[in-house]
């Protein structure tokens, strides 16, 4: 989806206009993507612009940094203050949020531990991942030719950039094939997530969701949404899933920060059809909560102007 320009972004410590946020072409992340990211979103709310489970989404780049080797040089709560600060100066009500942490001019080769660490983020209005028609009807899914990278070669519970080339083949793939996403195996064989989703399906009236070992990452999307399905009483299970499951689910659905809840409409051309009561049950709940509209889940918000 095509950028909409605002007016700054924050570079180690200071906010500098859309336009001069430029890095050198000999950055070490851009030859060896050795970097660790995060998509985060905010949401207009009755009280301004919050964003949603901000503070785990920066523990979480946290975590990804500490797997490579990586130390960010500010604290936590100075980046959580930061993406405030930057949500702020471009005066957004909803956008999408991108924090960045690469490893900056200075150095060259394999060995990233002499780089510089320098840590962006940036934000920008933008819709439907999917597109409204996927969330309101479904997507189209195929199972990739490309697996999921083993975890013994690159571990998938971080958020490397230079790991997401996996993703992106996958998702160039599927949409060459005239479909909207790509689900990923294991080298298992067991369903692993999407190009850029965790996936849920629904067999038998209960709800189940590939494990962090065959390869998902630890979404906080898939977190808030297992929390929601409990807190409906549907019961939620982690489960090894083969690409023929898929095939013979009565609902399934996607979850990510950038796709947020978005259901399936068919594997393979094997039909899975319109959205069904689970899935819109648990989407519309989770719509209102981002916007603040359910008091059980306001905790998870954070506010921009407070």
């Amino acid at each position: 989806m095509p950028l909409q320009k605002v007016d700054k972004i924050w570079m180690d410590g200071e906010l500098v206009d859309w336009d001069d946020a430029k890095i050198h072409i000999l950055t070490h992340t851009l030859h060896y993507g050795s970097g660790v990211f995060e998509g985060i979103r905010a949401y207009a709310t009755s009280q301004g612009a919050a964003v949603f489970r901000l503070t785990e989404h920066v523990e979480r780049l946290f975590n990804s940094a500490k797997v490579f080797l990586i130390d960010i040089p500010y604290t936590q709560a100075q980046l959580v203050d930061a993406v405030k600060a930057t949500v702020r100066a471009n005066g957004l009500d909803e956008c999408y949020i991108r924090p960045i942490v690469y490893l900056g001019y200075g150095e060259m080769g394999l060995n990233p531990l002499p780089c510089p660490v320098n840590v962006s983020i940036a934000v920008w209005p933008w819709g439907t991942y999917l597109g409204d028609e996927g969330v309101k009807h479904g997507v189209r899914v195929k199972i990739s030719t490309w697996q999921r990278h083993d975890p013994n070669a690159v571990p998938p519970a971080a958020k490397g950039t230079g790991m997401y080339i996996n993703s992106s083949m996958a998702k160039v793939e599927a949409l060459k094939a005239g479909y909207d996403e790509a689900v990923l195996l294991s080298p298992q064989g067991f369903v692993s997530e999407c190009s850029g989703e965790n996936v849920f399906v629904v067999k038998r009236g209960k709800l189940f969701t590939p494990p962090t070992s065959a390869g998902a990452l630890e979404g906080i999307t898939r977190d808030s949404v297992i929390t929601i399905a409990r807190d409906l009483g549907y019961e939620v299970a982690e489960a090894n899933l083969l690409r023929s499951d898929l095939y013979t689910v009565e609902e399934a659905f996607l979850t990510g920060t950038a796709a947020e809840v978005v259901p399936m409409r068919s594997v393979d051309d094997r039909e899975i059809g319109e959205p069904g009561p689970i899935t819109r049950s648990i989407q519309e709940t989770y719509f209102a909560a981002v916007r603040g509209q359910v008091d059980r889940y306001k905790d998870w918000l954070e506010h921009v102007h407070t």
